[in-house]
């Protein structure tokens, strides 16, 4: 069963920031990929083709965990583990779309929706934290 996402996890997860998704091979290993996130309420998706390794991986084994670090102040983080309860088909690119225009401001470039999927994670675990540091100036 999932988790009420608290504020602050909401709000990372919100903003256009790069996480990283860890799944799990069939052999066991760990397989790290940069991904985008949309949030839809306490639930976490992601957009890509069925033919992918993660959505293979996650079919296999539907353990994920998810990292993701604020672009504008990495010292700004949140911590996921969850299970991806579902492949749902995005053929219209309807989740494509939103997760182009949350990161880029456009629509998703590629108009094949054949085979594209959201993958959704249900969080069952959460973490947001915030280091005390301050980025030094650049020069």
């Amino acid at each position: 069963m999932g988790i009420h996402l608290k504020d602050g996890v909401r709000a990372v997860l919100d903003r256009p920031n790069i996480a990283h998704l860890a799944t799990l091979r069939r052999d066991g290993a760990p397989k790290c990929a940069p991904v985008r996130t949309l949030r839809d309420a306490d639930r976490v998706l992601i957009g890509t083709h069925a033919d992918t390794l993660k959505a293979a991986n996650t079919a296999h084994d539907p353990r994920v965990a998810l990292s993701v670090v604020d672009r504008d102040n990495p010292y700004e983080e949140v911590q996921l583990r969850g299970t991806v309860i579902d492949h749902e088909p995005d053929p219209d690119l309807a989740v494509m779309d939103r997760l182009a225009r949350k990161y880029t401001g456009e629509d998703f470039p590629w108009r094949e929706g054949h085979g594209r999927i959201a993958m959704v994670i249900e969080v069952t675990q959460a973490r947001h934290h915030v280091l005390p540091f301050v980025e030094p100036e650049a020069g």
